[in-house]
């Protein structure tokens, strides 16, 4: 090495140590510890055994030993109506009421940092950025151990002696920053939340909760913030997004949907997003006579139909639950019916063996190449010999497909924007579906949902269940046949006609009424039982139906089922 570059070197050096000094007089003003530095014997590009500290072996944190990480003692000029953990003992959640304007706030209470906690976290997520390795992040082990290893690494460099509370504080915000969804990280925790969004920066963070529905949240995003934590996501999401793309629709890892612009380019208040929660349970027929979205006698009729091969499109607005419907009837189809199902965003859940789940595609170029849409993937579903076959939503030009598929013979469920029959009807005929009024007889059971109030709680109710019958020869419309109605006086459903799904279901069985109100009754019996034994889990539930499709008279007999 030349004098000249060895000069540099030793420049460069102390340059370091200097730095590293300024800073760690920072730490030693708010820590009792005393820390003696060391000049490194050789520059490798890691700061290392700078600092000793005797006896700084690290013990464990223990809440019943050391204390809750999290506390709140409320807020000046608010009520508190309820607290949750949504991570414990890391996170909860207070919902408060303003005493003077009647306005609520969903508060997420996280641990409180000290000043020396505060500034140790930022030097340890300053070099965390300089050796957290991508390959690190996207390896098969696991990614906390991995990440609580190198902050580990990091304070013993340091030899700061800290307490259990402190380390566990900083594992926190750095597995919460790094791996996780950094500040909405205590929302995507809480299994109450349907919906987060947020409107551009220094703007609360708004979400939609199931007790509370539309309420502001203590989390904020500056400018810088959002915009990058909105490039955070999308690169989550294998996603880009820029100035000259920044509008993006996507799918989180979990599964949930979000939707991201950029800048103020789209958004005049600045980056924005707005996230769909997924639910890692699926929702149950059980759930849904839970909630009394749909009533058993109407459930009863749906698995029958369902499992007679009769298609199905549930219509409602935007979140009124068509797709949760979707999903908790497909538990309807028989076990090993062969399945295909098509998205835009993957959001269906099945337990079924034999089902293809299959999803939309966007390009890789400007020019549109190598995008699979919606049209191509049901061209290919219907050459994969589906018995079943599930539309995420009606919208376009495969809508034809779609129905030229029922009418060979393919059973098909999907979901469509429309808030009654009659609007229903209209879209599918008309531009851009434009469905033949012939083949929509094809269709035989429209579902109308909808979200409406009962005693100032927003819920969801199927509002009708509406056969399609003919199309009347005299004046070419289609007629159709309500089955199931809501009665908002009394929030209870009605039987308001004769099915004539059910009548082609007895005949293609050869069974006589009595039978068919027999194994309707059985099936009723069955819905009911396990909503009187809280039955709710998925794969029991999802048992129960196939062993009765399978084995009846074994299920009629283990469940006493009475004619």
């Amino acid at each position: 090495m030349t004098p000249e570059k060895e000069a540099v070197l030793e420049l460069f050096e102390n340059k370091l140590i200097s730095d590293v000094e300024t800073r760690i007089k920072k730490l030693k003003t708010l820590h009792e510890e005393a820390l003696v530095l060391k000049k490194p014997t050789s520059l490798s590009g890691k700061i290392k055994n700078f600092f000793t500290v005797e006896n700084a072996e690290k013990e464990t944190y223990d809440p019943a030993i050391h204390g809750p990480l999290v506390t709140f003692d409320g807020i000046d000029g608010f009520q508190e109506l309820e607290r949750y953990w949504v991570n414990e003992p890391y996170c909860f959640v207070v919902i408060l009421v303003n005493t003077d304007t009647n306005d609520r706030l969903y508060y997420a209470v996280e641990p409180d940092l000290s000043g020396f906690e505060d500034i140790l976290l930022m030097e340890i997520k300053d070099r965390l950025k300089d050796i957290l390795l991508v390959e690190d992040i996207k390896s098969d082990e696991d990614k906390d151990k991995i990440l609580t290893a190198k902050v580990n690494n990091i304070i013993n460099d340091y030899g700061i002696e800290i307490e259990p509370t402190t380390l566990e504080k900083i594992l926190y915000y750095t597995r919460r920053d790094f791996i996780y969804l950094d500040k909405i990280d205590p929302l995507i925790h809480d299994d109450r939340i349907e919906d987060i969004s947020s409107n551009g920066h220094n703007i609360p963070i708004y979400l939609y909760h199931k007790k509370y529905t539309n309420i502001p949240t203590n989390i904020i995003f500056n400018e810088d913030e959002v915009n990058s934590f909105v490039i955070r996501l999308a690169q989550r999401c294998g996603k880009h997004i820029s100035v000259a793309e920044p509008l993006i629709d996507a799918t989180m890892p979990d599964g949930s949907r979000i939707q991201m612009t950029l800048g103020k380019e789209v958004t005049s208040h600045g980056a924005t997003f707005t996230i769909r929660k997924f639910n890692d349970v699926p929702i149950t027929p059980i759930d849904l006579i839970n909630w009394n979205t749909f009533s058993v006698e109407a459930m009863a009729y749906l698995w029958l139909c369902i499992e007679n091969n009769k298609s199905l499109i549930f219509a409602g607005g935007t979140a009124s639950g068509k797709t949760s419907s979707l999903n908790a009837v497909a538990l309807f189809i028989p076990q090993l019916a062969k399945i295909v199902s098509l998205e835009d965003t993957r959001e269906l859940k099945l337990p079924h063996p034999n089902w293809i789940p299959g999803i939309t595609r966007d390009s890789f170029t400007p020019d549109g190449r190598g995008s699979i849409d919606m049209y191509e993937l049901l061209k290919a579903a219907l050459r994969q010999r589906p018995e079943y076959l599930l539309v995420g939503e009606v919208r376009g030009k495969e809508a034809l497909t779609l129905f030229q598929a029922m009418s060979t013979g393919h059973t098909t469920f999907s979901t469509m924007h429309a808030d009654s029959v009659a609007s229903a009807i209209h879209r599918l005929e008309n531009p851009p579906i434009s469905v033949p009024r012939t083949m929509i007889q094809a269709l035989d059971i429209i579902s109308i949902q909808s979200q409406t109030y009962i005693m100032d709680k927003r819920v969801r109710r199927n509002m009708k269940l509406v056969e399609i019958t003919d199309i009347d020869p005299t004046t070419r419309n289609i007629r159709t046949n309500d089955i199931f109605s809501w009665d908002a006086l009394t929030d209870t459903f009605v039987r308001v006609g004769e099915s004539k799904a059910i009548n082609d279901v007895m005949k293609r069985r050869g069974w006589s009424i009595q039978e068919l109100k027999r194994d309707l009754n059985y099936r009723q019996q069955i819905l009911q039982l396990m909503v009187d034994n809280k039955i709710t889990d998925f794969n029991a539930i999802f048992t129960i139906i196939h062993d009765y499709h399978s084995t009846p008279e074994k299920i009629i007999k283990q469940l006493n089922l009475k004619e």
